[in-house]
C-alpha cells in the first residue's frame, strides 16, 4: 500500500531523529507531515486526516502516551505506532492499553520499521474493504427469513431479487404452507417501497362483504354498524405494498372491483362515491391453478392475466429436500429457546425420516412438527417418539437400497443425509466449527474431513 495517497504524521522532538524518519519513510512512497510535540499533532489531527502516526513517548509539553490517548477520543481509527529510546515494560504496556497499533524501540530497526508500517497500512485497508463490504451486504437481497439452500430455491430468490424493485404486480403460487407470505415481504422489503407499509389480508378468513369494506373501507352510515368512516387496506398500504392471499377465493363481483383497482388506481369507498386515488403495489398468493379457474369460469380471465405480469412457483417441500435439515435445525433453535430447553438436534434416523415424509403441509406442518416434538421432548436430540408423523413414504426395501438405480429424488442416500446434518448445524451455529462439532459429537479434525469431501471450505 505504498502510495502518495498514504500520510503519515511522523511526532517527535528530536528534530535530526525526525528529519531522517522523514527522509527514510518519504523514500518508501509515504507523504510526511511532521509534528515535534504531542500538542502539535493533536492539532494536526483535529485539523486533517492522517493514514497513520509514528510518535516518539518523552516530549516536552504533551508526551505521547497522553497525546495518544487524545488523539484516539479524535479518531480512534488511526493507527499509532509508539516509539521510544527508554524501553520498559510499563511504557509499552501504557500505550498498548492507550490504543496503540504496536510500540518500537530506539535506534529503530529500519526494515522492523518499514513492516510495521505496511501492516498497519494493509490492517487499515482490510478494514476498509470490510466496511465496503458490510455496506454491500447490506445492499445486496435481503431474504426476510426465507431458509434453504436448494437449487430450486436459489433460482425463485435469483428471481425474486430481479423483480423487487420493479413495480409490476407478482402472483405467487404455492401449495398451502409453502411461505408464499415470507416471498411476498422479501419481494416489498428489497424494493424501492419498503419504507412503507406491508399490508397483508386473507381473501379467504373473510365474508364477500366485509372483504369489500376491508379493502376499499367505507363512510359512515353505509350500513348497520358503521358509526364511522373507515379507510381500507388499500388507502392504508399507500406508498407500500398490499398482499392478498388466497385470491382465488374471491367472488366474481369482489374480482371486477380488484380488476378496477389494477387498471385506473383508484378506488371508492362503501356507501360513497368520491374516487380516491392509491398509490400501492400488488402482491397476490393462491394455493391453485388460476388458469384452471378461468376456464371453468370461476375466476376472470381478464384479472388472471392482469395479475400474472410475473408468476412467481414456490415449490413444495417434497421437491426441496435438502432443505427439510436446515428448517427442522432453525425451527429446533427457535422452540427451544422459547420453551427454555436445551436440546441439540435429531438422532440420524429421525433425520432421515424426516427427509424422507412428503410433508403435504410443506414447511408450516415441519414447524408444528418440531414444535411438538420439542415441547414433548425429555432428552438432548428428537427421536421418532416425539416426532409421530402422519403415514409417511413406505422406506425402501433392502433390495431397492442395493440397486443404485433406484435411488431418486423421493429417497436420499444415507450419505447424503449425514452431509445434510453437518451444514445444518454448521449453519445453525454461525460457522462456528468448534460448536458445531461439539453440537454433533465428532472432533473438529473430522468435521475439516467432512466439509473437504463436500467442497466446503474449512
Amino acid at each position: 500500500m505504498k502510495t502518495k495517497s498514504c500520510s503519515i504524521l511522523v511526532v517527535d522532538d528530536d528534530t535530526a531523529h525526525r528529519t531522517m524518519l522523514r527522509t527514510l519513510i518519504g523514500g518508501w512512497g509515504y507523504e510526511i507531515v511532521e509534528a515535534d510535540d504531542g500538542a502539535v499533532a493533536i492539532e494536526a489531527v483535529q485539523n486533517r486526516p492522517f493514514d497513520l502516526i509514528l510518535m516518539d513517548v518523552r516530549m516536552l509539553k504533551v508526551s505521547g502516551i497522553e497525546a495518544l490517548g487524545r488523539i484516539k477520543a479524535i479518531n480512534p481509527a488511526i493507527p499509532v505506532i509508539i516509539m521510544t529510546a527508554y524501553s520498559s515494560i510499563e511504557s509499552a504496556v501504557s500505550a498498548l492499553k492507550a490504543g496503540a497499533y504496536d510500540y518500537l524501540t530506539k535506534p529503530l530497526d529500519f526494515d522492523t520499521l518499514r513492516l510495521t508500517i505496511e501492516r498497519a497500512m494493509e490492517h487499515l485497508l482490510l478494514r476498509e474493504e470490510n466496511r465496503i463490504l458490510r455496506q454491500h451486504l447490506d445492499q445486496r437481497f435481503d431474504r426476510r427469513q426465507i431458509i434453504g439452500r436448494s437449487e430450486t430455491m436459489e433460482k425463485l430468490l435469483e428471481t425474486v431479487a430481479q423483480v423487487a424493485p420493479s413495480e409490476a404486480t407478482i402472483l405467487i403460487h404455492g401449495e398451502s404452507g409453502t411461505g408464499k407470505e415470507l416471498i411476498a415481504g422479501a419481494i416489498h422489503y428489497n424494493s424501492h417501497r419498503k419504507a412503507g407499509p406491508f399490508i397483508k389480508i386473507n381473501c379467504a378468513a373473510i365474508t364477500e362483504t366485509l372483504l369489500e369494506s376491508e379493502l376499499f373501507g367505507h363512510e359512515k352510515g353505509a350500513f348497520t354498524g358503521a358509526d364511522r368512516r373507515k379507510e381500507g387496506k388499500f388507502l392504508q398500504a399507500s406508498g407500500g405494498s398490499l398482499f392478498l392471499d388466497e385470491v382465488s377465493e374471491m367472488s366474481l363481483m369482489m374480482q371486477v372491483k380488484l380488476l378496477r383497482v389494477l387498471q385506473e388506481r383508484e378506488i371508492t369507498r362503501v356507501g360513497g362515491e368520491q374516487v380516491v386515488a392509491v398509490d400501492v403495489r400488488m402482491i397476490v398468493a393462491t394455493n391453485k391453478d388460476l388458469l384452471t379457474l378461468t376456464a371453468s369460469g370461476r375466476f376472470r380471465e381478464d384479472l388472471y392475466y392482469r395479475l400474472n405480469v410475473v408468476n412467481l412457483n414456490l415449490p413444495p417441500l417434497r421437491e426441496r429436500k435438502e432443505d427439510i435439515p436446515l428448517l427442522a435445525q432453525h425451527f429446533l433453535v427457535k422452540f427451544s429457546d422459547l420453551n427454555h430447553k436445551s436440546i441439540k438436534g435429531f438422532t440420524p434416523q429421525t433425520m432421515d425420516h424426516l427427509i424422507r415424509y412428503d410433508w403435504p403441509g410443506n414447511v408450516r406442518e415441519l414447524m408444528n412438527a418440531v414444535e411438538r416434538g420439542v415441547v414433548l421432548s425429555r432428552s438432548e436430540y428428537l427421536d421418532d417418539q416425539e416426532l409421530p408423523m402422519l403415514p409417511a413414504s413406505p422406506a425402501p426395501s433392502s433390495s431397492v437400497i442395493m440397486n443404485p438405480s433406484a435411488i431418486t429424488d423421493e429417497t436420499m442416500p444415507l450419505t447424503a443425509v449425514e452431509k445434510a446434518t453437518i451444514l445444518s448445524v454448521l449453519e445453525s451455529s454461525d460457522g462456528n466449527k468448534s460448536l458445531a462439532s461439539r453440537k454433533l459429537g465428532i472432533t473438529r479434525k473430522t468435521l475439516h474431513k467432512k466439509l473437504k469431501e463436500y467442497g466446503v471450505m474449512p
